[in-house]
């Protein structure tokens, strides 16, 4: 069994660095018409070597929180 490369500490991202990319990226997906999905973005970060890969599990839970399911681009007041 070979193991993985260990990751340098400097490219590791934080939990909340991860977050804001996730949005990022999922607006972006969003704004070209394109799938934006969990899968699609976890797709869209491992291309862009992002570590580490959140879950697509954790990638829908962030879109959750910030109000980015279902079409939907960010929480509006009064709903």
């Amino acid at each position: 069994m070979s193991q993985a490369t260990p990751i340098p500490p400097e490219l590791l991202r934080t939990k909340q660095e991860i977050e804001e990319i996730v949005k990022i990226v999922r607006l972006e997906l969003y704004n070209r018409a394109l799938p934006c999905g969990p899968a699609k973005i976890r797709h869209r970060l491992d291309a862009l070597c992002v570590e580490p890969i959140p879950s697509e599990r954790t990638i829908a839970r962030i879109l959750v929180k910030h109000h980015l399911t279902h079409r939907r681009t960010g929480y509006y007041e009064g709903e």
